[in-house]
């Protein structure tokens, strides 16, 4: 008798969710999104099911401390559009390093997460802060291991 697959239920992966931290003093951005995005998904888990949100929260600490690789700093723009006729805002990757880096961290997260309602429920879980102070010190998150 062949053995069933195993699947992962909505239920099940919320008893076994838990609360990871992440320093991000002096880590590379794209290799510190992708770390998060995996553990925010669940896939370093041995029960990890495609279509259920078995990921840990997340948080990261010392955004503004983020490094960027090459010219980065200058030449990566950040755009969006207002939604009125000329409205595109951009900025630099060192304009939103200055002004909001929580978002810098956050967007390259958001691209690195499934489309559709499970990515916009597994964002949620993504917690970003300017200094090392954090209001999650009750949920005693343990150190994420970085893979790199």
């Amino acid at each position: 008798m062949q053995a069933k697959t195993f699947s992962q239920t909505k239920e099940e992966a919320l008893k076994q969710r838990g609360w990871r931290i992440v320093d991000a003093e002096g880590q590379v951005l794209g290799r510190l999104a992708s770390q998060i995005a995996i553990s925010l998904r669940g896939k370093d888990k041995a029960n990890f099911t495609p279509h259920v949100d078995g990921g840990d929260f997340v948080v990261v600490i010392n955004a503004e401390k983020v490094h960027l690789t090459g010219a980065k700093l200058q030449k990566k723009m950040y755009r969006y559009h207002t939604g009125f006729r000329g409205g595109i805002k951009e900025r630099t990757a060192s304009q939103m390093i200055q002004e909001d880096p929580e978002e810098m961290i956050r967007l390259a997260v958001w691209g690195m997460l499934p489309k559709g309602p499970l990515g916009r429920s597994l964002i949620g879980k993504l917690k970003v802060y300017r200094g090392k102070d954090h209001p999650h010190v009750a949920q005693s998150p343990q150190p994420l291991r970085m893979n790199f």
